[in-house]
């Protein structure tokens, strides 16, 4: 299954309720503190239920919506690319669209809500029969559907298995279903089964964070090891070996205890006949432990913990991209997600513009989907735009909307770094002022803007004055300041004549 859709609603920072669309490789770019991590936790959360990086608890419930007595957290997840069949009962095979377990959108939605940040409850959106003769199947018991079916005359080719009775009680109500979308809870009764089923189809979903430690010996260096190592001695022929070394361990561990115990018996009877050894089975074995300390070094056996900080994150970068490569390979497993903050943490430009081309080749391969959050305008500038998700706070509401396409018709980093980041420059002025220029419009650009007093200092040292757009004297200053005579424009300014440039470029567009 592939991520479409997070909502969120009163999970920190995000009160009311909001949409964010996902692709395969999803960059969320926007200043410091102003949520683009929630919503990478926000996901581990979900996904992870407490057992990834991120444990929930109250100082995540957003505080104007405490303040009113809403202590609710609402984090739902909406998926596409679904299992074209699925077991949700006994083993009988059936699809969500034949059970009317997907959204109006042909989604399906899983809601997680967590009363008092404590433990979730879960349900499922879905466009569901509300005809009372036919609603609330799924929770029916197999002779409550064999009860139904008897009663009404339905013709049903099955009576023994439930999703065939469900869907010939649905379809002899098909001209009257009542479709409407409602919040089906999947963790009582027996609905109950149906969300312990749909686990196995949820991807996989791993978060690296920004300010992860990056000690060799720390657990998120040693974790991916411990992972392969997992994975080493599930091959059938070494577990063959370690069963005939257990056996073998056994054998001797009860002669000694046998020969122990008869000496035992010499001395006191009744305490050597109250004794018996016990050795563990060989499937209690753990022979991971084994491996448990497992690491790697570099040069000369220097471990990784003493290199240099952009070595070691590239290290645990590569960890991970490793492990895709692994996961790829193999059968029948779950989709995953990458969720990286902040890639770009201490590496340098080129590893940066590296990591981005291997995030978008992990993000095209089968079943996998790569998250990324980011300040560096040199890594953007690698993606596309269908790439980006603005994050942006009006007053207390958060925004996230994709990014536009460049105003300009080539690619500008300076366009990047303002539509990413909303970082106005000088140099972007320039950039605008140019093409206005360049394309010859700067006549229409000029009408019906209000002008300003600018005093002109010739060569010959007398001066003019001329009444000019804000724009041009913001352009005069750039290029002469060592003309002291005008007062300098505020950043304001230089904000106001950009956001003019953009949508006068803009509405040429359109026209043309």
């Amino acid at each position: 299954m592939k991520l479409a859709k997070l909502k969120l609603k009163n999970f920190r920072g995000y009160r009311e309720e909001i949409v964010i669309d996902f692709g395969n490789l999803t960059a969320f770019v926007g200043k410091n503190d102003i949520g683009k991590s929630t919503i990478l936790e926000a996901l581990d959360i979900f996904f992870n239920e407490g057992k990834g990086v991120v444990k929930l608890d109250k100082d995540d419930i957003n505080k104007q919506a405490l303040q009113v007595g809403d202590d609710e957290i609402v984090i739902s997840v909406c998926f596409e690319e679904l299992p074209a069949t699925i077991v949700i009962d006994s083993t009988n095979e059936t699809t969500l669209s034949a059970e009317y377990l997907l959204n109006s959108n042909n989604q399906l939605e899983i809601i997680k809500k967590y009363p008092n940040a404590g433990k979730e409850k879960v349900f499922v959106r879905a466009n569901h029969p509300t005809n009372a003769n036919c609603s609330d199947l799924l929770l029916k018991t197999n002779k409550d559907l064999q009860k139904i079916i008897t009663d009404k005359s339905i013709t049903c080719s099955d009576k023994t298995i439930n999703a065939v009775m469900r869907t010939a009680i649905w379809y002899n109500y098909s001209t009257d279903l009542d479709l409407s979308e409602i919040e089906i809870d999947v963790t009582k009764g027996e609905t109950k089964s149906i969300w312990e089923k749909l686990q196995n189809y949820l991807p996989l979903y791993s978060l690296f964070q920004s300010d992860r430690k990056n000690s060799d010996g720390d657990s998120e260096v040693q974790d991916p090891l411990k992972e392969a190592v997992k994975q080493i001695l599930r091959d059938s022929g070494l577990q063959t070996k370690f069963s005939e070394i257990a056996t073998e361990v056994e054998k001797k561990l009860k002669e000694v205890s046998d020969r122990t115990l008869e000496k035992l018996k010499e001395m006191n009877p009744e305490i050597a006949s109250s004794l018996n050894p016990v050795i563990p089975t060989v499937e209690s074995l753990k022979w991971a432990d084994i491996f448990k300390n497992v690491s790697i070094a570099g040069d000369e056996n220097i471990p990784i913990n003493k290199r240099g900080s952009g070595v070691k994150r590239l290290i645990l970068l590569n960890f991970f991209r490793a492990e895709a490569e692994r996961r790829k390979t193999e059968q029948n497993i779950p989709s995953i997600i990458y969720a990286i903050e902040e890639p770009e943490t201490s590496q340098h430009t080129e590893h940066q513009k590296k990591l981005i081309s291997a995030f978008l080749s992990l993000a095209e391969t089968e079943n996998t989907q790569v998250i990324i959050t980011t300040h560096s305008a040199a890594l953007v500038k690698e993606l596309k735009f269908e790439h980006l998700r603005l994050i942006t706070a009006d007053s207390a509401t958060k925004n996230v909307r994709s990014v536009l396409p460049n105003q300009l018709p080539y690619p500008s980093l300076n366009e990047v770094n303002y539509l990413a980041f909303t970082e106005v420059t000088e140099e972007y002025h320039n950039e605008l002022y140019g093409f206005i220029e360049i394309e010859g419009y700067l006549n229409d650009y000029k009408k019906g803007k209000s002008t300003i007093q600018y005093i002109k200092t010739k060569k010959d040292g007398t001066q003019t004055t001329d009444q000019i757009i804000l724009t041009e004297y913001i352009r005069h200053q750039i290029h002469h300041p060592e003309n002291t005579q005008n007062t300098r424009y505020t950043f304001a300014q230089l904000k106001q004549s950009v956001e003019d440039m953009r949508t006068f470029i803009e509405t040429k567009k359109q026209i043309e």
